[in-house]
């Protein structure tokens, strides 16, 4: 009897390791992979629907399914395309090397890691992350960061598209950090959607902070949570791998070095039932499903920054004490010196900002420590400029002031915006004072200063006469209140019927607000058949030879850091 061929990409679903052995689902039959030639829209596409079809059988509980599509995404070419995308073009540590000194600037080396991940990364082995510090926001304290080698990012990368969307199924309503779709601005419009207008029932607040969570997460746990995911035996080897520091490597015991790819899942899975345990209750389905019961706290979290709005001092200490309880087994601790419990009437700061209920209004404002660090990161920026011309004074200035108050426009922020372009002001004109030591102060302001924007009648513009470019305001950005997202909605959530032919969003479609851009963050995975299956002994390292798949005479090194 003729046994009939098995058609071209079956999925072996009963042993992927040994099905990635013969190659992969799909992709270039002939082994060739021209990175500049790919169709980037259609592989964000393929990877959007997969990562959709995997929220909602998570969602849906049905796990047998959600393994089969999680194996199926770890295989997928446009995966696996789109993580090494993610890892060498997109994130801003793209040119940083781990340990071996390896990256994939090139073309081709970009095409033979998208390669090696989808064809040959079984063997791998987890490197030691790189350590490096850099400093914390206060300026005086160093945070750790482990930089991982290219290899292991971009595999990080590949796990997160098949773990982040079943896990954006579970998440909690009010969980802002490190998800895709979500930020700070989020955070903060809950807050104040919360405890808005003077007739508000939780007027206590638990401003929690954790210390040192990253450091100090509790690996057994953190495996245990993942069940039977494909790759969890990948994952418990980068929770393992050591840090390397000043030429010897130490063994990591507990937390997930800050750096990787995977890390910012990995705390969110790890805080995942916070809200439960701290006695959050939301109302049945229906319109006001988002909405916590009468008489329930209400917890905003952003990574491991958390505030927890209660109804009185007596119900802010229960929740501290049982959420002192549920983080200990996770090895996890308060940070006693930045945890406290106040009232609105008193303030608290969060995510930059201070809230704040005065005579019957909430004021979200900048907080008095951003204003001292933009201030001090002004006057740091003017005076390294010093022997400049006006032209780099724009260059180093512009997005600076931009971004700041792009963040900050959600608030009360009129009159911080004012009070920093004084002190812009200040630092400009003795910029020009030092530029130019032997001519008077008028001369200083007719050569800097002018109408230089036409739009507005300001002749205090700050800009260069050679060009006619001119140096922002903070003032000159708008406040706009931010729409926050709704309940549980996730980009990974696919349309609702109502939608458009086009694939737009019809009224009843729950993601109203666009995926943001992030870092940190939100990147579709990519495949291979990282699976749950042991690690051989040999870790063969990817080869960056210029073609995918093709055999090479040369093994040319990757570029240094």
């Amino acid at each position: 009897m003729t046994k009939q061929p098995e058609p071209k990409g079956k999925l072996d679903t009963k042993n992927a390791a040994t099905t990635v052995a013969r190659g992969p689902v799909n992709g270039p039959e002939d082994g060739f992979l021209d990175w500049t030639s790919v169709d980037w829209q259609k592989a964000g596409e393929d990877v959007r629907r997969l990562r959709q079809r995997i929220f909602t059988a998570s969602q849906a509980g049905d796990l047998k399914k959600v393994r089969n599509l999680q194996k199926l995404m770890l295989r997928s070419h446009a995966n696996a395309l789109v993580s090494v995308r993610r890892v060498t073009e997109i994130n801003a540590g793209r040119k940083t090397a781990g340990i071996d000194g390896r990256l994939a600037l090139l073309p081709m080396d970009k095409a033979d890691l998208a390669a090696w991940l989808q064809r040959r990364c079984v063997p791998w082995k987890a490197r030691p992350v790189k350590r490096v510090y850099i400093p914390k926001a206060n300026g005086k304290k160093l945070r750790p960061l482990g930089i991982p080698v290219i290899a292991d990012r971009a595999l990080q990368a590949l796990v997160l598209g098949a773990l982040e969307p079943e896990w954006e199924a579970r998440f909690e309503p009010k969980s802002y950090g490190f998800r895709p779709g979500r930020g700070c601005h989020d955070a903060i419009a809950a807050i104040y959607a919360t405890v808005k207008g003077s007739d508000t029932k939780r007027r206590w607040v638990l401003d929690a902070d954790l210390a040192a969570a990253f450091d100090h997460i509790d690996h057994n746990h953190l495996v245990g949570q993942f069940g039977s995911f494909p790759a969890r035996e990948l994952i418990r080897q980068w929770l393992k791998a050591g840090v390397a520091e000043a030429g010897r490597v130490a063994p990591t015991e507990e937390g997930t070095p800050q750096g990787g790819v995977i890390s910012p899942l990995l705390m969110n899975v790890a805080l995942h039932g916070m809200e439960e345990a701290a006695g959050v209750r939301y109302l049945p389905p229906g319109p006001q499903a988002a909405r916590a019961k009468p008489g329930s706290p209400v917890l905003v979290r952003y990574a491991d920054d958390l505030a927890v709005l209660c109804h009185s001092q007596e119900q802010a200490e229960q929740v501290k004490a049982q959420l002192a309880t549920w983080l200990q087994p996770r090895g996890l601790a308060f940070n006693e010196d930045k945890t406290r419990i106040v009232s609105l009437y008193e303030g608290f700061d969060f995510l930059g900002f201070n809230v704040l209920s005065y005579g019957g209004k909430l004021l979200i404002k900048p907080s008095k420590a951003a204003m001292l660090r933009i201030r001090d990161r002004l006057r740091a920026e003017w005076k390294a400029l010093r022997g400049h011309n006006a032209a780099a004074v724009l260059v180093r200035l512009n997005p600076v002031i931009r971004g700041w108050a792009a963040y900050y426009r959600i608030g009360v922020s009129s009159e911080a915006f004012h009070a920093l372009d004084s002190h812009m002001w200040r630092l400009a004109f003795k910029w020009g004072k030092r530029s130019h030591p032997n001519k008077p102060p008028s001369w200083v302001t007719s050569r800097y200063f002018g109408a230089f924007n036409k739009a507005r009648h300001d002749r205090w513009v700050f800009g260069d006469r050679d060009s006619g470019a001119y140096l922002r305001k903070f003032s000159w950005t708008s406040i706009a209140r931010h729409q926050m997202v709704k309940g549980s909605s996730s980009p990974d959530d696919p349309p609702l019927p109502s939608t458009g032919p086009n694939g737009a969003a019809g009224k009843g479609h729950r993601w109203t607000k666009a995926p943001c851009a992030r870092s940190s963050s939100s990147a579709a995975g990519a495949p291979s058949a990282v699976t749950s299956s042991s690690t051989p002994a040999t870790s063969p390292a990817p080869p960056m030879n210029g073609h995918a798949g093709s055999p090479q005479p040369a093994n040319r090194s990757c570029t240094p850091a």
